[in-house]
């Protein structure tokens, strides 16, 4: 069985993402960032970055294996269940790429832009204006990509789509009013946007963990 330690954030959904494609049974144990439970130290042991998400996989007979960190833990379980990457090639290494890109590009940059822009009550305009072109920069090398492929690695499905997903949602949804002018020049993202979206272990990941 798989614990999930998450909340509801683009980087916690990741996981449920990829834990609804693999079709598994797994429990939820929701680290409300509000709270700062992060900071258990339950949550520290497991996590000693204090960031969500992180998983304990138990399996009879064997140690529990402990990961935090998205990329870690998606590479953990494509690799265990073989699903969602290709077994070799240049595919596989394709799909690493796209899946580095995300977790030390895309995701940290609009954080920070969803932070000076969004959720900073005291407005600094050199980094909004900083944050907003990177992550303009970044969509474009994002929609580049998909001009040319179905998806981030190619023509499959595979977890550079599932490390993204989320983010790309966020800068359309939560970053809509700051990033609407880098949107409207990507049909190759929008169109992978509704392709991802209409997923259905993709939806329901995205409802993870329930809060209601």
């Amino acid at each position: 069985m798989i614990n999930l330690y998450t909340w509801a954030t683009p980087n916690g959904r990741k996981i449920s993402i990829m834990l609804e494609e693999l079709g598994l049974d797994y429990a939820v144990s929701p680290v409300d960032l509000g709270k700062q439970e992060q900071f258990s130290a339950h949550f520290s042991a497991i996590s000693p970055n204090h960031k969500i998400p992180a998983i304990i996989d138990t399996e009879p007979g064997q140690d529990p294996v402990v990961i935090f960190e998205s990329g870690a833990i998606l590479t953990y379980l494509t690799e265990k269940y073989g699903q969602f990457l290709a077994p070799h090639g240049q595919a596989r290494y394709t799909a690493f790429e796209w899946l580095h890109w995300q977790t030390s590009g895309l995701g940290p940059m609009l954080g920070q832009l969803g932070f000076f822009a969004v959720r900073s009550q005291e407005k600094a305009p050199l980094a909004i204006a900083r944050f907003t072109e990177e992550a303009d920069r970044l969509l474009t090398v994002m929609d580049k990509q998909l001009q040319t492929n179905t998806y981030l690695a190619g023509n499959e499905y595979s977890i550079a789509d599932i490390a993204s997903y989320a983010w790309t949602l966020a800068a359309t949804t939560y970053l809509k009013e700051v990033l609407k002018d880098s949107l409207a020049t990507k049909p190759a993202l929008q169109r992978w946007l509704n392709v991802v979206g209409e997923r259905p272990a993709v939806q329901r990941g995205m409802q993870i963990p329930r809060l209601d």
